[in-house]
């Protein structure tokens, strides 16, 4: 294989293999996250065809979003039992598929199945649950950094296509959008089959930062299912989960939901074109790679608590400015500036919490469930605000609302105690 070639070659020149596997990893979340976020632009124009109402279409991606959450945690657990390239190359196949049939949709139910349910199983066996493997896996040193780089190119991935697809979009129409995500999915598959490894002790490599090669441990004997389970049950007699699982939830609600599926019509609404509101969404991209680095080269250093309170705090503000922000480009590349260095700079925190706070030998897991609330807030706000544009003409009360829940979550996460004990260690399960 390739990567027992290079993996010695790189070791001569100073660089740890565990680098080469976080780059396939970056290519892989930025192309997942750009299948989810392009869906978002395409809504006006799949609607202007065939008629349907917001609502209708937005149902179809907010299942897409809550699978993208459910499925995290048992994506976790698959990736312990048949290993990180399996799952990766089952997943990346699933999006091409949904994408690839969309294109020949005619029915409501056909967004459902493609859009929904293809995109939603297929990105929700990545999410970001891949990143925290990998960093777990790969990483003792530099930790919330590499968290830090994955969280911000699965969120970047979401935003940055996104002017491309709208301008591909109404200039070729809709379908002609999908292929550049297509493309990328079938690169990232191909990179992380010929240069990914489940563990550095495949290539004989200690992790990152470590002396000694860890044996790798036996394939889990019980079912991934029962696993994943076993581990919500445990963790959920701790407050701290509870606490992170509804702040999780407000980021969801905050973010993928709302700013990613709605925020275009919104600006549609006020005069603003699609590829001008997209190149916007964009600009929060950039700004939201710096802040999420930024975050995870943050969580290694300060009180991950207080930094969470911080994020959902600015956030809420951001969001509450919005409507004042008169909807001209000036006036929301403001927001984007202070919204974009937010956008998901709470995952590297809510990542060590969960790792070291909450559970040692499971933290990926543990993120999983906590990432399920997550984008259960992101399945709300995708259909809420939906719903809210039917029923009263106007987003602009699923924006306030959010805005008002970040507040909220930034006083809540302050209640986690900073030592809250030993964390806990999930027993095995019996196969």
């Amino acid at each position: 294989m390739l990567s027992n070639r290079l993996a010695p070659l790189l070791d001569r020149w100073g660089i740890h293999y565990a680098w080469v596997v976080m780059a396939a990893t970056f290519l892989t979340m930025v192309s997942t996250a750009a299948a989810m976020g392009n869906l978002g632009v395409l809504l006006m124009p799949v609607q202007k065809e065939f008629g349907w109402d917001t609502g209708s279409i937005s149902g179809a991606l907010a299942l897409r979003l809550l699978l993208f959450g459910l499925l995290a945690p048992f994506a976790a657990a698959l990736m312990q039992r048949y290993g990180l390239r399996a799952v990766v190359a089952a997943a990346l196949a699933l999006i091409s598929l949904g994408l690839g049939l969309s294109t020949l949709m005619t029915r409501l139910w056909h967004v459902w199945a493609t859009w929904g349910l293809l995109v939603g199983v297929g990105t929700g066996l990545t999410a970001m649950v891949l990143g925290a493997t990998v960093a777990n896996r790969w990483f003792s040193k530099s930790r919330g950094l590499v968290v830090g780089l994955l969280t911000a190119s699965s969120a970047t991935g979401q935003l940055a296509f996104l002017p491309l697809a709208a301008w591909v979009g109404e200039t070729f129409g809709w379908r002609v959008a999908i292929v550049p995500v297509l493309a990328a999915c079938a690169l990232a598959c191909c990179l992380m089959l010929l240069f990914a490894r489940d563990r550095p002790s495949d290539l004989g490599l200690p992790a990152y930062g470590e002396a000694a090669v860890a044996p790798p441990p036996p394939p889990p004997a019980a079912n991934p299912f029962a696993t994943a389970l076993a581990v919500l049950g445990s963790a959920a007699r701790t407050p701290a989960f509870w606490i992170l699982f509804g702040s999780f939830f407000v980021c969801g609600l905050s973010t993928n939901g709302l700013i990613q599926t709605h925020f275009i019509p919104l600006c549609f609404d006020f005069g603003m074109g699609n590829v001008e509101a997209a190149s916007v969404l964009a600009m929060i991209g950039a700004f939201d790679f710096v802040g999420t680095v930024l975050s995870g080269w943050l969580s290694d250093r300060y009180d991950n608590r207080k930094l969470l309170a911080w994020y959902y705090g600015l956030r809420g503000i951001s969001l509450l400015f919005l409507p004042m922000s008169t909807f001209t480009f000036y006036g929301l590349s403001v927001f984007a500036v202070f919204y974009g260095l937010d956008w998901i700079a709470t995952v590297p925190p809510t990542v060590k919490i969960s790792g070291g706070q909450l559970c040692l030998n499971h933290g990926p897991l543990v993120f999983g469930w906590v990432f399920t609330g997550h984008q259960i807030g992101a399945a709300v706000a995708a259909l809420g605000a939906g719903l809210s544009r039917d029923a009263f003409a106007t987003y602009l009360p699923a924006f306030y609302t959010a805005g008002a829940a970040c507040l909220l979550a930034a006083m809540g996460v302050l209640m986690i105690r900073s030592s809250g004990g030993r964390p806990i260690v999930i027993k095995p399960v019996a196969a």
